[in-house]
């Protein structure tokens, strides 16, 4: 009988210990990839950890050999925005490199479904609100060009070598598991939702706003929150269409649903039950005025839907935040 393995890379970080969870739930059996440079061994906890970098390739076929993985689902990536414009160079060899070393490992493993996590960043700024899958892409920092570079090997991989892909291009990934076993912890936090919850937990002075001058409904920026169990349904479903043959395609993860950053500092002071501490400060370079998916694809393709709302995921996240020690 043949097994349900599924290699996950990257699977001890924020998404992909999300997915593992739900690859668990439906049938599938984890096994866990990673260098835990920013996963976390605790959240390894829905299959086999099995250590390693990749960009190592004699790891990589030890791994693959040992587990036999219908398929590999992508999340080891270096994603911080400012950090990749002070250090491109590390961005380039973990993204890029590590990539298209998987990639080879995969292909030579003759595993051919392979799903990844992309970003809107691909995009860069947008022409049109919402953003379909049409939209040029014009990444503006060497993060958002890394994961665009990968996606053209991955097309290139798919027309010449057989490689079948799902390119998932996430919004804004928020929010944690609602039982508060995992969630969102980075080192340092670069990301909204958190930054804004310890300030309403005391553990920073203030939460920073950038811009209030944007032309948008209140004049700070709009993005799209997409809770993490989505994200993570939606790669569970990527899984199982390139299971059942389904061909290369690339798809948006977001709800559809801009919120400003002040509607988002509003949402978090009501589950918080108390005001604090918001500065404000000028625009940062690159910065886009709004960005929002159209998903209207991922729902035709993968009969995806997101199930939950600003509130949940705001409610969510401060469980998983205010329990954990500051």
């Amino acid at each position: 009988m043949q097994n349900n393995n599924i290699l996950v890379v990257g699977g001890a970080g924020y998404i992909g210990s999300h997915t593992c969870l739900q690859l668990s739930e439906k049938g599938y059996q984890p096994v866990v990839y990673d260098n835990l440079s920013n996963g976390h061994e605790e959240f390894v906890r829905w299959g086999v950890l099995e250590k390693g970098d990749i960009r190592d390739r004699r790891r990589l076929d030890e791994v693959i050999a040992r587990h036999e993985p219908r398929a590999i689902l992508h999340f080891a990536a270096m994603i911080e925005v400012g950090e990749s414009v002070r250090d491109p160079v590390s961005f380039y060899d973990n993204n890029v490199i590590g990539t298209l070393t998987l990639l080879s490992a995969a292909l030579a493993a003759g595993i051919d479904a392979f799903v990844f996590s992309s970003t809107c960043a691909t995009y860069g700024l947008p022409d049109s609100v919402p953003m379909d899958e049409t939209h040029k892409q014009a990444p503006i920092n060497p993060y958002g060009r890394t994961k665009w570079i990968c996606e053209q090997a991955m097309k290139d991989y798919g027309m010449y070598k057989g490689l079948r892909s799902v390119i998932l291009r996430y919004f804004n990934a928020a929010g944690a598991d609602f039982e508060g076993r995992i969630g969102e912890w980075h080192e340092p936090e670069t990301h909204a939702i958190p930054l804004a919850i310890d300030a309403a937990l005391g553990r920073r002075e203030d939460f920073k706003v950038f811009g209030t001058d944007y032309d948008t409904r209140d004049g700070t920026c709009v993005r799209d929150y997409i809770h993490v169990l989505d994200l993570a349904d939606a790669h569970v479903r990527a899984v199982d269409y390139l299971l059942e043959g389904g061909e290369s395609v690339e798809l948006n993860l977001g709800t559809g649903t801009g919120t400003t950053v002040k509607e988002l500092l509003g949402a978090i002071e009501k589950v918080a039950q108390r005001p604090f501490n918001v500065g404000y400060a000028d625009r940062r370079d690159g910065d886009s005025t709004t960005l929002v998916a159209n998903n209207d694809k991922a729902r035709r393709v993968l009969g995806w839907e997101p199930q939950y709302d600003l509130a949940s995921i705001t409610e969510s996240a401060w469980n998983w935040h205010s329990r954990r020690n500051g």
